[in-house]
């Protein structure tokens, strides 16, 4: 353990609670502790979940300029300690500094424009008889979770959105990444009233007794789709209201007419970003057979050259997978692809050594029931697959249980939106990939989840609808 031990205590009505227990956080790139977060109890979640109850009708209350103004402070507060959240960031996470400072930035913008945005509110009806108006009312305590892939910035889209609309909050970021989360609930308390904002942290355990318990009125969660089905089976004991966004087993489609040197660069990062750790990645790349080689070569090239290490040193541009369980996933991928006896074009031998590192793995053209096309990867790892006919590839991408996102890359932008049409998916990005912003709605279709995230869409996530209709006195003759 280190010095940093003393320096992460989860917030519950607005107090920093050290908790009964602690666990270990690691630097993925060096497997070593860097510091410790509490193990909430049952009965610390209790306290927390009590804590937002009781200030949720003052926060109801508060008038809404008020909220923006605490909203918008949460981004001022991120890029205030901008070096000390980014640093903090890489060593729990393990993305290089550049790209930890990126998501931070990407935080602190979203808080700042959700802080903008208006809660609408329906006229249906206005006759000389009835006015009738549907408003959005907050649903109350929330509880958010968090994964480790975007632990800040999926963590203020929620945080956010809630608390502009009224709700208070409980949030569970990662085991694996609990820092950054927790050093914000710490930096909040003065700027927040007691009970609003409740960040705490914890095991395996913890989860389900957010999703199960009694004083928690809506769960948003982001995370795998296996784990969605349980959050959405243990939410329905109490009806609770949900958000799930879920997994994605991306398709990238690429046609022949495209200019391969200037969508290489673009195609890669779109599956390659913080090590392929991404929902929304391309995770399954179809290339034109016309086009199939010269993008190969331009792909492999790329690979061969980026740099891959600890997310501190200098020059780092691709970290380690964040964490054991999944670093074990995905090399168990590899292994299978090799057993199968499919062609690595680059990648595909996992060095010995310190840190979760998996180098960039493209595999060549693998049949469509092989694991690597057909499971997610969430690792460095992506199929390159031939195609000849478009209404064949676009069955191909649409034979999934997943439906998140997906891209399609031509010359030609009418053809790539009648293909983008036809796609079974929440997203679809034309000659770019992974674009999201605060004011666009961002959901799955299919298994890959259940409600909306940003833009208006995603704030009425927060509430309920209630219509209020007046009978209007009768009009003398």
């Amino acid at each position: 353990m280190t010095a940093f031990d003393r320096d992460f205590t989860m917030t519950i009505d607005g107090q920093g609670l050290a908790g009964a227990a602690r666990m270990p956080v690691l630097n993925p790139a060096t497997e070593t502790v860097v510091a410790s977060a509490p193990l909430c109890s049952e009965a610390e979640l209790d306290a927390a979940v009590a804590a937002a109850r009781a200030a949720f009708p003052g926060w109801r209350a508060t008038p809404i300029e008020t909220r923006r103004a605490a909203v918008r402070r949460i981004g001022e507060v991120i890029g205030a300690n901008m070096a000390d959240f980014t640093r903090l960031f890489t060593l729990e996470q393990g993305r290089p500094l550049a790209k930890a400072s990126e998501e931070l930035m990407g935080a602190a913008f979203w808080a700042g424009h959700v802080a903008t945005q208006d809660i609408p509110v329906l006229v249906s009806e206005d006759t000389p008889e009835r006015r009738a108006e549907t408003r959005r009312v907050p649903i109350g305590v929330v509880g958010a979770i968090v994964p480790w892939n975007f632990p800040m910035l999926l963590g203020v889209w929620k945080i956010a959105g809630a608390l502009l609309t009224g709700n208070t909050l409980v949030i569970k970021p990662s085991p694996f990444t609990p820092l950054t989360m927790l050093k914000l609930g710490e930096l909040m308390r003065p700027h927040l009233p007691p009970g609003v904002l409740n960040v705490v942290s914890g095991g395996d355990a913890l989860g389900p007794w957010m999703t199960a318990h009694s004083g928690i009125d809506k769960v948003s969660f982001t995370g795998s789709t296996a784990t969605g089905k349980r959050v959405m089976a243990s939410a329905a004991q109490s009806l609770k209201r949900i958000t799930l966004e879920l997994g994605g087993n991306d398709a990238a489609i690429v046609l022949g007419d495209v200019d391969v040197a200037a969508v290489a660069a673009p195609l890669f990062w779109s599956a390659f970003v913080n090590s392929g750790q991404v929902c929304i990645a391309t995770k399954r790349l179809y290339v034109h057979d016309t086009v199939y080689d010269a993008l190969a070569a331009e792909l492999t090239a790329i690979a061969e050259r980026v740099r891959m290490g600890d997310g501190l040193a200098p020059g780092s541009e691709l970290g380690p997978i964040q964490n054991r369980p999944q670093y074990d996933r995905v090399r168990a991928l590899i292994a299978d692809a090799r057993d199968a006896g499919l062609r690595f074009l680059t990648g595909g031998d996992v060095p010995d050594g310190k840190g979760y590192f998996i180098p960039v793995t493209l595999v060549d053209n693998p049949p469509e029931d092989s694991r690597v096309v057909a499971e997610e990867a969430f690792g460095p790892v992506l199929p390159l697959i031939r195609f000849t006919d478009v209404d064949d590839v676009i069955a191909r991408a649409n034979a999934s249980h997943y439906g998140l996102a997906g891209s399609v890359w031509s010359a030609d932008v009418d053809a790539a939106q009648a293909i983008a049409a036809r796609l079974d998916t929440g997203t679809v990005w034309i000659n770019e990939a992974q674009h999201v912003a605060p004011w666009l709605p961002f959901g799955g279709h299919k298994q890959s989840g259940i409600g909306i995230e940003n833009g208006v869409e995603g704030l009425m996530e927060y509430t309920n609808a209630q219509t209020i209709m007046v009978r209007k006195p009768a009009v003398a003759a």
